[in-house]
């Protein structure tokens, strides 16, 4: 595809606008996804940071959950960041017994696992397979991945500190996953990561 993709951001909650900005930075077409008609019309999806229990439910309110569950079963390459890990994660370990998520990757997630809003942190990260030295990587209320299948690549964990060890970045098939929000450091190597994962599935 040498085209650049369309690339929606799903737009019910959370950092929308910065993940649209890096998408078009990165080479892509990006616009905000709210209704059956936007997501018909991407080939790749942006899922934001916000609140996952919030997005949840407008998902469901909005009757999106499961044509978003279908696209994805249907090979549509998503990105999770921050909320969005969670959102497409098989398992959460401390998530509302109703909750709902698009799922697809092997892997348990811990919620707000590093803290409230003023636990926030910003830490250098070493991103398996991206050139150009250390990512900055920005954490607010972020989730961390507790245990990953077979089939997920690790492509970054935390490397000092307390939770050193602790997986922050996956990607597994057409999806991918961060704890952290690269939207909000102008640095968009992950995105054009994405969409470079769009362009090999679309």
């Amino acid at each position: 595809m040498s085209a650049a993709p369309h690339i929606g951001v799903l737009a019910l909650q959370g950092d929308i606008r910065e993940h649209l900005a890096s998408l078009e930075a990165a080479g892509a077409t990006a616009r905000p996804v709210t209704s059956l008609a936007d997501l018909a019309a991407v080939q790749g999806l942006v899922i934001p940071g916000g609140e996952s229990t919030t997005m949840s439910k407008l998902a469901l309110h909005d009757g999106l959950m499961a044509p978003l569950q279908q696209a994805r079963i249907a090979g549509m390459p998503m990105f999770g960041s921050c909320a969005g890990m969670i959102m497409l994660a098989d398992r959460v370990t401390d998530a509302r017994e109703d909750q709902q998520f698009i799922s697809g990757i092997d892997m348990t997630v811990c919620r707000n696992a590093f803290g409230r809003q003023v636990d926030s942190f910003e830490v250098d990260l070493e991103v398996r397979g991206l050139s150009g030295g250390p990512l900055r990587g920005v954490f607010i209320r972020a989730p961390w991945v507790e245990r990953a299948g077979e089939q997920v690549e690790i492509l970054a964990t935390l490397q000092t500190g307390e939770q050193a060890g602790t997986i922050v970045a996956v990607k597994q098939g057409p999806l991918l996953a961060t704890s952290f929000h690269p939207e909000l450091t102008g640095d968009h190597r992950i995105h054009a990561t994405f969409v470079e994962l769009v362009r090999h599935y679309a």
